[in-house]
């Protein structure tokens, strides 16, 4: 009995050790979309009252979580019984993104007064303390929580595609793993960053000198990391999403990788992310037109 239960230990041990090896594979493997996620979610929680920036980034999370409670069952099933169908779910996935992106560009650029004026209502909003902060916050959280759904499809295709030979257990131990891993990691930097400038005031006020001029510095540089983090975020829009539609279609896939791997280097990298991002501004453009008519159809 003795013998037993030592090798039923070892053969658990086994497991746990090829799940850790099968989840650091997927993490290196999910790494690039775990930075957008991290520029996309500092983008969209940015601009927040200081007193709700932490209880919005933790309802963001709560939603991350549920996103992945849905995903990680529902990418098994797929991938069991429908595996045709998790390249185009994906492409599906990348086409909105790339939408979104558009769309916020255009909204911005193209209805300049319209956005100006939703940007001073904002501030105005959270300016006023008789405005119910937590209801004019909701479509921001609801914004951030959508984006993460097809974020996290892509880092749950691309977990899945990598313990795609193992065993059920197996299968299901990673992709938990990964969720868990990637949610903590992601809205625990964005937790960060958006209360470095809280971090740099309480430095300022200290009385060390090192420690004043370190705040300083700090609140000097959350303003301009906030600004660069929501550039980052909307490119990554375009370069998430045409990376899914360029890798959707295999012949256009293997011909970038082609010509990348020709340059190679830093060169052959640049040229990916040119041509990601270039593919998802115009599948973007197409996909807006698309809704704009259909908009201007059902009116009539």
């Amino acid at each position: 009995m003795a013998a037993s239960l030592f090798l039923l230990l070892d053969d658990i041990a086994t497991v746990l050790d090829d799940v850790s090896v099968l989840t650091k594979v997927a993490a290196k493997k999910t790494a690039g979309v775990l930075g957008d996620d991290l520029a996309l979610n500092a983008q969209q929680v940015s601009g927040v009252k200081a007193d709700r920036e932490l209880p919005v980034v933790w309802a963001v999370a709560k939603g991350s979580l549920i996103n992945k409670a849905i995903l990680v069952p529902l990418a098994l099933l797929i991938g069991t019984f429908l595996p045709w169908a998790v390249i185009p779910l994906l492409m599906i996935g990348g086409a909105f993104l790339c939408f979104e992106g558009v769309e916020k560009l255009a909204h911005k650029y193209l209805h300049k007064a319209e956005h100006e004026a939703e940007v001073k209502q904002h501030v105005e909003a959270i300016a006023t303390p008789a405005v119910d902060v937590v209801a004019a916050e909701k479509e921001k959280i609801k914004g951030a929580v959508r984006t993460d759904f097809i974020l996290s499809a892509e880092i749950i295709v691309i977990t899945l595609g990598t313990v795609a030979d193992q065993p059920f257990g197996s299968k299901l131990a990673v992709l938990v793993g990964i969720s868990l891993l990637m949610t903590v990691g992601v809205y625990g930097l964005v937790a960060g960053i958006v209360k470095l400038d809280d971090a740099g005031l309480w430095l300022s006020q200290r009385a060390g000198a090192a420690q004043r001029a370190l705040g300083r510095g700090l609140l000097a540089f959350a303003p301009w990391l906030i600004k660069a983090l929501s550039v980052a975020g909307t490119a990554a829009m375009f370069l998430v999403g045409g990376s899914i539609l360029i890798h959707g279609v295999p012949a256009m896939g293997h011909a970038v990788e082609a010509w990348a791997a020709g340059i190679g280097g830093i060169g052959g990298s640049l040229l990916t992310m040119v041509v990601d991002g270039v593919v998802g501004v115009i599948a973007g453009a197409v996909v807006l037109g698309g809704v704009e008519v259909v908009k201007k159809v059902l009116k009539k």
